[in-house]
């Protein structure tokens, strides 16, 4: 599988990002601070889900919400894992939720009596496609 990488410019204010694909789905969105390292395709030789993510990228930082979602595919996605992201991708543009708001939908979905925020925290912090999904909604 190829691994295709390439930067994203964005607005005064943020770090750059790292698009990354296997040339089919997006496969990570990272913020970096060190864009020396970091290949800028030419468009022509850019993937079209870099495209999209681009164009879906250029929507949300000109205060948008993007009507449409690119394609990715997360690799290593625990059943946790992926209930914590799953609970993300609910949180409506320009909502919050805590660690511990996300800890007891999942503890109430499990049918048990608590779930750690912690454990949650650690789940949001490895989100490896942020800003479309959205750890940057969760507050202590």
């Amino acid at each position: 599988m190829e691994k295709i990488e390439t930067l994203y410019i964005t607005p005064d204010g943020f770090d750059n990002l790292l698009l990354q694909s296997d040339g089919e789905f997006l496969t990570g969105l990272h913020f970096v601070t060190s864009p020396s390292i970091i290949p800028v395709l030419p468009i022509s030789q850019t993937p079209s889900i870099l495209k999209e993510t681009s164009f879906w990228l250029d929507t949300y930082f000109s205060g948008h919400q993007p009507d449409f979602t690119p394609a990715y595919k997360i690799e290593n996605l625990t059943p946790f894992r992926r209930e914590v992201l799953s609970i993300l991708c609910t949180i409506k543009f320009g909502n919050l939720l805590t660690y511990g708001e996300i800890g007891a939908q999942i503890a109430e979905f499990w049918g048990i009596p608590k779930m750690s925020a912690q454990a949650v925290g650690n789940a949001v912090g490895w989100n490896p496609i942020c800003i479309i999904i959205p750890c940057h909604r969760v507050r202590s």
